[in-house]
């Protein structure tokens, strides 16, 4: 008898350790809520800033994917996030010296994001739709994305960094690419404030199209004021602009090819155009050695409000329970 119930016992005890064990990927369900701040934990699970709450953190690593709700931020610094982020409307993502191994989404009226030397995957900004706020991106400060960035909304600034796919931006508020290298393609369609790309290289096409209040490519232009004109490893064409559209200080391997331009694109003799100019072209005119005025945007601004708010609030709540 007593062999009967050790073998039962055994038998018992093997039956619960595989129920256990079969029972194990359900963790990969978990969700952690961040309200208030954090430090160098590992969170192994997803992790949700729930609406309207704060969490700021420094040196985490989140083993699975971040939501921010609506009218949610988060602020993470020194942190790892190896899956992707994805944020609401009116919420705010603020990251710096972090690593972000899958996408990055702005839904339709999400408030922006404002990226610092961080590596992420493919960065999406959605149109805002009906929705009433402009959302904004900044990729900045010796940041990288593995991946393409697909802008619809907003200020788009791209500078001090590196994308190893293509950078589009179509129906934004203006698009700007600065001392940024781009492996592929870059495409600025329809801003309402136009383009100004300084000191960049593109590996690809360039495709200026349907823009309004101008295109600056390279200093001189009237837009923004930088140093050096760019690298472009194909063809460039700017079509269909209503504004200034200016060519400065650029290296142009393919072809130069402009059409319905109003006024005429200024191409200034310092330009190296190696494939030759299709369609009409002018020399720049007598304002081009006057100083630009910054750029006309309000993004920065109102990041820096959103940025410091986020912190007093998450600061207010305490510690997070991670």
């Amino acid at each position: 008898m007593a062999r009967r119930t050790a073998s039962a016992l055994a038998t018992l005890s093997a039956l619960a350790t595989a129920s256990v064990m079969m029972a194990a990927p359900a963790n990969a369900d978990l969700v952690m809520y961040c309200v208030g701040t954090g430090g160098a934990v590992t969170v192994p699970s997803d992790l949700y800033v729930p609406p309207g709450e704060s969490c700021s953190l420094q040196g985490t690593t989140i083993t699975g994917n971040v939501k921010i709700a609506k009218d949610a931020n988060l602020v993470i610094k020194g942190g790892t996030i190896n899956g992707e982020v994805q944020v609401a409307a009116n919420g705010y993502f603020d990251s710096v010296d972090t690593r972000v191994d899958g996408d990055v989404t702005l839904a339709t009226g999400g408030f922006g994001m404002f990226l610092r030397n961080t590596d992420t995957g493919r960065i999406v900004t959605q149109p805002k739709g009906s929705q009433q706020i402009e959302g904004f991106l900044f990729v900045e400060a010796g940041s990288k994305v593995d991946g393409n960035i697909n802008a619809q909304v907003g200020e788009v600034s791209v500078a001090d960094s590196e994308v190893t796919g293509n950078v589009s931006s179509t129906g934004a508020y203006f698009t700007d690419v600065q001392n940024t290298f781009v492996d592929g393609t870059l495409s600025v369609l329809n801003n309402a404030n136009g383009s100004v790309v300084c000191g960049s290289a593109v590996q690809g096409k360039a495709t200026f199209a349907g823009n309004q209040g101008g295109v600056q490519l390279g200093p001189n232009g009237g837009l923004d004021s930088c140093a050096t004109g760019g690298y472009f490893a194909r063809d460039v064409s700017i079509s269909n602009t209503a504004g200034r559209s200016t060519l400065d200080d650029n290296i142009i391997q393919g072809q130069l090819q402009l059409t319905a331009n109003n006024p005429v694109t200024e191409v200034a003799a310092n330009n190296k155009i190696r494939g030759g100019i299709s369609g009409e072209s002018a020399s720049p005119t007598a304002s081009r050695g006057l100083a630009a005025a910054e750029r006309d945007g309000t993004a920065a601004e109102r990041a820096a409000a959103r940025l410091a708010a986020a912190n007093d609030a998450a600061a207010a709540k305490g510690k997070a329970r991670l």
